[in-house]
């Protein structure tokens, strides 16, 4: 706990430091505010405007979080299927590696086409770009339990359910935790996606409105609420993370 405080706290006064930097340069004139604008006046756009941006930003993380949650639920049961079954692993695997080689920002107008406009495309892409990241992770941690728990579960003889949820899942967390924190910063890669094809709202439906009008305080407001955003989520799994395999030190 003391480690992560201070970790926090050095990225913290790193920040305030790149701050002041980006200020100072900014107000000497050595870069046209249309290309960088100085810290202060982004601030002050998101002070001006902060319940119009809350409310933006509320859309996309209710996105983000729908995409990651699909995500992890599908992921998860892909792995569980491909550690299981020899057949699903020799013909389905090379299809989930091959539609994964396919860049999602390509299949997002298809999904607009097939979903509309709503939320459901945007989830999907969500879904899509994050849960690839899932099954490799959860794939690696199912397939490297170590050998004597293997022994040790065949030794007490339960059911497959019963060695897979106290056994194998329980050792495969690490490597699953691993996966999900990726996950989580692509599904709000993905949901910025979808947003930017297609849109009405979000913080990615700012950007693109904001780039047609050369607003370049409007799209950095709309970076620094997505910079805080991913940053609090992956904080929030860490934390997860961290009670987790407490509670497994705890019961070992």
């Amino acid at each position: 706990m003391m480690t992560s405080a201070r970790n926090g706290l050095h990225g913290m006064i790193s920040m305030i430091v790149l701050m002041i930097i980006w200020e100072i340069v900014c107000r000497a004139g050595l870069v046209p505010p249309i290309i960088l604008p100085a810290p202060s006046d982004v601030f002050i756009e998101l002070f001006r405007e902060a319940g119009w941006y809350a409310m933006q930003a509320w859309h996309t993380l209710l996105i983000t979080l729908a995409g990651f949650a699909c995500a992890v639920a599908g992921g998860v049961l892909i792995a569980v299927a491909l550690v299981s079954s020899r057949f699903f692993e020799r013909y389905f695997y090379p299809l989930i590696i091959a539609f994964n080689s396919i860049p999602k920002v390509a299949l997002a107008p298809l999904f607009v086409i097939w979903l509309g406009t709503g939320s459901e495309p945007k989830i999907l892409i969500a879904f899509m770009i994050a849960v690839f990241a899932v099954i490799i992770d959860t794939v690696h941690g199912l397939r490297s339990v170590p050998p004597d728990l293997i022994d040790l579960g065949r030794v007490l003889k339960g059911s497959p359910l019963d060695f897979f949820l106290k056994v194998k899942l329980p050792s495969a967390l690490p490597s699953i935790v691993a996966g999900l924190k990726v996950a989580l910063s692509l599904a709000l890669v993905g949901t910025i996606v979808g947003e930017f094809v297609s849109s009405q709202q979000g913080l990615g439906y700012i950007i693109m409105s904001a780039q047609g009008s050369f607003d370049t305080v409007r799209v950095f407001a709309s970076l620094f609420i997505l910079a805080l955003m991913g940053m609090t989520l992956y904080g929030l799994l860490a934390w997860v993370e961290r009670r987790i395999m407490a509670g497994r030190r705890r019961h070992e």
